[in-house]
């Protein structure tokens, strides 16, 4: 651990849909991290996560997690209505899970906390419960909208693999929608938070940034898709007048490649699997993802809350690990910014 990262708060780590593979992995980050960091306290059950097998320390405030982080894991025990069962979620569970995202959130703008890592949630229980949100970006986005923040606001989904950002312009849409979504506004909103986060989340001094086509061979000029033309590369001229280094819209498939990746430092993809699949193929059990333009730090281990292999003991907890010095960095780059 540097002399910066040990003079920050700790960041605080959301414990998640508890019968899901949440507290596994967190106990297997913590045995991970526990000698060299970075710290962290859990916002969560401090029952549950006995139950999979690790020394606990109950603390009051996120600020003690430092001193406990060597020997024993350090959670702010927020107790659950009913026990959680592996696998089985419990929809009277859910408000608690809310919960603990909620408080994480203002740990971190109080600065208690140098940023939010939040393990898996299951939409169905909380939706269940009157959870309005789609998921944790937008929840969180709400949370932080009234604070003060001197960058380009977003939230704009980030998902990383070893040398690979790659930034979305549409989310969970069905693959008909995307056409129709992907206009000059959104490109251009969401190249302006990468650009800054960029610099502040990653102390990049001149980012540049890719832009996908959404056509096969970025439309041959028109003959396949009229969006590189109508839409796409008028935003990337907009955007270079402003001063952003971003290209004109690339072919997506000869984007990813090693070379390719090489000439920028994010990619602006237009649809979800666009950028998935480059992830995942690059580091399948590592990929992370970040919440950029927000005033807090915020990222999260890139998969599900896999009921099907809750408490078996073979969850793997690398993505949580990469999410936890994700946001360690992340949060060192602000705070010397």
């Amino acid at each position: 651990m540097t002399a910066a990262a040990a003079s920050r708060p700790p960041l605080v780590l959301t414990l998640g849909e508890p019968a899901g593979v949440g507290p596994e992995i967190v106990v297997k980050a913590w045995r991970a991290l526990a000698a060299a960091g970075p710290a962290f306290a859990v916002l969560g059950d401090a029952e549950v996560l006995k139950a999979s097998g690790a020394p606990v320390r109950q603390i009051m405030s996120a600020p003690e997690a430092g001193n406990a982080f060597g020997e024993a894991l350090p959670v702010i025990h927020r107790p659950l209505p009913t026990i959680a069962k592996p696998g089985a979620p419990d929809p009277a569970n859910a408000p608690v899970v809310a919960d603990w995202i909620e408080e994480a959130v203002g740990l971190a703008l109080s600065g208690e906390a140098s940023g939010v890592v939040t393990a898996p949630i299951a939409k169905a229980p909380l939706y269940a419960a009157g959870f309005r949100f789609p998921g944790h970006t937008e929840f969180i986005a709400e949370l932080t909208a009234d604070a003060p923040f001197a960058g380009v606001r977003g939230p704009v989904m980030m998902l990383t693999a070893k040398d690979l950002r790659a930034c979305l312009v549409t989310i969970h849409v069905a693959l008909d929608q995307v056409a129709e979504l992907v206009t000059h506004e959104r490109v251009v909103r969401v190249a302006r938070v990468v650009h800054d986060a960029l610099k502040r989340d990653f102390g990049i001094t001149r980012p540049r940034l890719a832009l996908a086509a959404l056509n096969p061979h970025a439309g041959e000029s028109g003959s396949i898709g009229l969006q590189e033309v109508e839409v796409l590369r008028p935003a990337a001229e907009a955007l270079r007048a402003e001063g952003i280094d971003i290209s004109d819209p690339r072919p997506a498939d000869t984007m990813f490649h090693d070379e390719a990746r090489a000439g920028y430092d994010a990619a602006i993809c237009l649809y979800h699997d666009q950028a998935l699949i480059p992830v995942k193929t690059l580091d399948f059990w590592g990929g992370v993802n970040a919440t950029l333009g927000l005033p807090i730090v915020r990222t999260s281990p890139d998969h599900g809350v896999g009921f099907d292999i809750a408490g078996q003991g073979v969850a793997r907890p690398d993505s949580l690990i990469a999410a936890i010095r994700l946001a360690d960095q992340m949060a060192e780059a602000r705070a010397t910014r």
